[in-house]
């Protein structure tokens, strides 16, 4: 009787703190559950109130909105999914698009933002900030970069020799991929690479300059070549990376928490997860209705997402392979720029659930 009491009361309390994102528990069913025990004898009833104060059968605390930050881009077309169903359902989640990842950086080292998805080095940099205060959920996007122009003078990195390549996220996974692909190929000193703040500018450079040439990722680069018939891919930077022969993927984009927010709110945090990872699937395997969501937050135009969605490299990669996958990634940006990762690599406890 104490242990189908004490599963009983257990069960009851487990229902009620996932209630949240489906619509409440059922008070009724524990109650009848435990009605019995009434009628039970005096040592029963005291056996079952000692069991139900363990601290086992605590209630899991739930944050009140778990605040979420994204890019404008491939990490924000991924949740589309999720932030429609919030939307529709009110499962406790607060969601931002942000332009660029300097809009995101203050508010989560502030508490103000719970969960981001952010450039895969900037969690090292903001691990390395916060002493060990963030750590990565999951890879959220593969390599999404393309150099891409007006005409057809650049077929190869060593073409881009003596160029003015426009691009966005300096100081990021961007600046770091494009700057080791160049070394790589002894021209990065024969290369001007003019910033811009937004990959919305780099466009804009494309469309006012015809022999401009610039890095975009995805959507964007649709974005571009929907503008002017004459625009193409030039080079794929991940077929570049993989030239090398380096033991390591090109990775774009991470989520990563705050380590406090995970550790006070665990069952939120894998809820999210789930979530996040049945977003991913539904977008990759639902492209025309994915595109209309993604239409709907503005994000990019209903016509471009469709088309960028399947070279978007959307991913929900977690635990043992993300760790594998993000930490090879970043022992390739430590070796070439030990600041580009925040000054070392992240310890063990960067990477969540590996």
């Amino acid at each position: 009787m104490k242990k189908k009491l004490g599963s009983v009361l257990l069960a009851a309390v487990c229902a009620f703190a996932f209630s949240a994102c489906n619509g409440g528990g059922n008070d009724s069913s524990s109650s009848d559950s435990s009605s019995p025990a009434s009628s039970d004898s005096s040592s029963v009833s005291s056996s079952a109130e000692s069991e139900s104060s363990a601290p086992e059968s605590t209630p899991e605390k739930t944050p009140e909105k778990v605040n979420i930050s994204a890019l404008n881009g491939p990490t924000g077309m991924g949740m589309v999914k999720l932030m429609d169903d919030n939307e529709k359902n009110s499962c406790g989640y607060n969601f931002e698009l942000a332009g660029s990842a300097d809009d995101i950086t203050p508010k989560l080292i502030k508490g103000e933002i719970d969960i981001a998805c952010v450039p895969a080095n900037l969690g090292a940099v903001l691990y390395s900030k916060t002493n060990g205060g963030v750590e990565t959920l999951a890879v959220n996007t593969l390599g999404v970069l393309y150099i891409v122009e007006n005409g057809n003078t650049v077929n190869s990195i060593e073409d881009l020799e003596g160029k003015t390549v426009y691009s966005a996220g300096k100081g990021a996974t961007p600046q770091y991929a494009l700057e080791f692909v160049l070394s790589s190929h002894n021209i990065l000193d024969k290369v001007n690479i003019e910033w811009k703040n937004e990959h919305a500018e780099c466009v804009a450079a494309l469309e006012a300059n015809p022999d401009a040439v610039a890095m975009l990722p995805q959507p964007f680069v649709t974005t571009a070549m929907s503008k002017n018939e004459n625009m193409r891919v030039a080079v794929d930077l991940n077929d570049a990376w993989d030239d090398l022969g380096l033991k390591s993927s090109l990775l774009t984009g991470i989520v990563i928490v705050r380590k406090a927010f995970a550790e006070e709110y665990p069952a939120a945090v894998e809820e999210f997860l789930k979530r996040y990872g049945e977003s991913v699937d539904y977008v990759n395997n639902n492209v025309s209705d994915a595109a209309q969501l993604v239409g709907k937050y503005n994000i990019v135009p209903v016509a471009v997402a469709e088309k960028a969605i399947p070279n978007c490299h959307i991913v929900c990669i977690k635990g043992s392979e993300m760790k594998e996958k993000l930490s090879g990634y970043l022992n390739v940006l430590f070796e070439q720029l030990p600041e580009s990762v925040g000054g070392a690599m992240p310890g063990d406890d960067f990477y969540y659930g590996a």
